[in-house]
């Protein structure tokens, strides 16, 4: 009788573990959400792994100019399409450093649309459009220690923004990435 009731504690045990840890990405990933939605500057900063989640925005952003100028012939043909490529990564990165603040991940979350560093920021949106609620999101793992969830506007339904979350320990997690898919770049 007590083997038996040792054994159902350590399975419960490891259940409850596995429930938590499975669980933590979608909680942090709600949090950050919230977070977003209110405001909540501080709140977002524990959330974000800042130098990381602007290495990857650099990274994405600087696909997307390669993939539009590759796409434009005038700048294909002309030496000015290589000066570009030379100068861009350099334009990118002081820009992407300037712009991607607290404000800037809760803009993200709550439009599902990532930051561009080369034009003006849109006018802030008012009445039913701040709350978000025209946003898709959709949640999974890509691996054991990357979660992510997508954002969709269901006004460019073609257009996704994934936030990923990586693992940091067991049950801690932070923004570190994201990965644009736009359809016009498919």
């Amino acid at each position: 009788m007590k083997k038996s009731l040792i054994i159902g504690v350590a399975a419960g045990a490891v259940v409850v573990f596995g429930v938590a840890w499975a669980a933590a990405p979608v909680l942090a990933a709600q949090a950050l959400i919230r977070a977003a939605k209110a405001g909540d500057e501080r709140k977002i900063e524990e959330l974000v792994d800042f130098p990381s989640l602007r290495e990857s925005l650099k990274a994405e952003l600087h696909a997307e100019l390669v993939a539009r100028m590759n796409q434009d012939p005038r700048m294909a043909d002309s030496g000015l399409g290589g000066l570009g490529m030379m100068l861009a990564p350099m334009i990118l990165s002081g820009a992407v450093d300037a712009v991607v603040t607290p404000e800037v991940v809760a803009q993200m979350v709550t439009t599902a649309e990532a930051p561009d560093p080369t034009r003006r920021p849109p006018p802030e949106p008012a009445g039913d459009e701040a709350d978000g609620d025209d946003i898709h999101q959709s949640w999974g793992y890509r691996s054991l220690d990357a979660f992510a969830v997508t954002l969709t506007d269901r006004d460019q339904p073609d257009d996704h923004l994934a936030l990923i979350l990586e693992r940091r320990g067991l049950f801690s997690w932070k923004l570190a990435a994201v990965d644009l898919q736009t359809g016009a770049g498919d």
